[in-house]
Order: structure tokens, then sequence, then C-alpha cells
């Protein structure tokens, strides 16, 4: 199925910043109300387990295999719900730099497929949509404020991203 699910915000706050924020997975239960907890390292081919909990539903793990990675610019993956053909699908964050201090989020995700997609799609996307839209505006405040963002080359199982300290 092709569906397109799409969600943008702008950000009073430098791509590289928004970058680690995405990047820092140890804090996403301080934060973030959709995608509640990442395992993995941030490394193209690398496999995650992502928690998302959709309005209203319990966190389900999803299995994934970054895509792409991109310092400050892209983030993306391709996972499953269950096993590989039940429920797949792909999400990716676009980071665009509109100035030294503004920048936009693209939260996107696309190309599901699997048996379950056809029965579990139609309430799933509109599910889905709020908890980018969630996500986004908390990504939002927690860039443009002024938490303490550190950055771990080393990168461990719950967290990784290059080595910065902001405050």
């Amino acid at each position: 199925m092709s569906e397109l699910l799409d969600a943008t915000v702008e950000i009073a706050a430098s791509a590289e910043r928004v970058w680690g924020v995405l990047c820092d997975f140890v804090s996403y239960p301080e934060w973030n109300p959709f995608i509640t907890s990442v395992e993995g390292k941030i490394r193209r081919g690398a496999r995650l387990t992502i928690h998302i909990a959709t309005p209203g539903h319990p966190a389900i793990a999803i299995h994934t295999r970054l895509l792409k990675v991109r310092r400050g610019r892209e983030l993306s993956w391709r996972g499953q719900v269950l096993a590989p053909g039940m429920l797949d699908g792909e999400h990716s964050f676009v980071i665009e730099p509109l100035a030294a201090e503004r920048c936009r989020v693209r939260q996107q995700a696309a190309h599901f497929s699997g048996v379950l997609a056809p029965m579990l799609l139609p309430g799933l996307l509109e599910n889905t949509r709020r908890g980018f839209e969630a996500m986004n505006l908390a990504l939002k405040q927690r860039a443009e404020n002024s938490f303490p963002i550190v950055f771990n080359d080393t990168s461990t199982e719950k967290s990784a991203a290059p080595t910065t300290n902001r405050p």
C-alpha cells in the first residue's frame, strides 16, 4: 500500500541541536510521547528496537534496520511489527536548515505492506498521524529549551550520536 503520512514542524533551533535531540535515545522517555524508547546504535544498517505508543494505545515494539543516517539531515528506517511480512513500513526524519537557529523537521511514514496492512491501516494511519503531531510538538519544545544535549561517539546499546555538548 502506498499510504504516506507526513507531519512537519518548524523549530527555533539549529539543525545540529535538533539532530542531537533525535539521537539522544536515552532521553526519549523524558519527553517523547510517541517513540517511548529506542535500543540500538545509530549506524547505517544497524538494527533498532523501537517502542511506539499511539495516543490511547499501549506501546508496541517495532524491529527496524536503519536505512539512512545523514548527520544533521536525515534518519530513516524500515521496520516490522510482530514479524517480517505482517505489518512493514518505513519511517524517516528529514531536517532542513532554514537559518542558523531555525530548521524544519519532516517526519514521514510510508510503504506500508504485509498481511495485516489492509485490516489495520485505516485506524493505524490516523493514530500514527496523531502520534507524529504529538512527537513533533514535544521535539520542538525539547530543542527550543535549554536542555543539555550530550552526545556520545562511543554509543551504547541505548544511545548513539556524535560528540558535542550544548547548553
